[in-house]
């Protein structure tokens, strides 16, 4: 079974999925949300649960430098919550700070267009997310 990986934002959530062994993340998708009108996107998730066979979703939880949470955490951990209401699998918050960086920097090495890296970076930071998970479980 797989792990899913979400990097949850207030516009989009990008989504990653294990390999089948659970040792590497590959970013899947990014799914348009509008939360001001309670648009999160569980549909799709749940598509690719089935899918993919996701036995436990991984969801990014965006701390403060300090380690204290702000918005944006409360609002992951709310959608962590909702996740698992809906679908009934575990869900893990993982400590996601910097992933959107390093996914940026990343990017640029690659020398990716602006124009491209906006498409793809919340689902490079949706992977970075998860195998932070997955390695940490070896």
């Amino acid at each position: 079974m797989r792990v899913m990986g979400l990097d949850v934002g207030s516009k989009t959530v990008g989504v990653a999925v294990s390999d089948a062994l659970g040792w590497t993340a590959q970013g899947i998708e990014t799914i348009k949300i509008n939360e001001d009108e309670n648009e999160f996107g569980f549909e799709r998730i749940g598509i690719l649960i089935k899918e993919h066979e996701v036995s436990k979703i991984v969801v990014g939880l965006p701390k403060n430098m300090n380690g204290s949470i702000g918005f944006r955490g409360e609002a992951s951990q709310e959608y962590a919550s909702k996740l698992e209401q809906l679908f009934g699998l575990p869900v893990v918050l993982w400590d996601e700070r910097l992933t959107t960086m390093a996914a940026e920097r990343l990017l640029l090495e690659a020398d990716v267009s602006r124009k491209k890296r906006k498409k793809v970076i919340d689902k490079m930071a949706a992977s970075i997310i998860l195998q932070g998970y997955l390695d940490s479980q070896k």
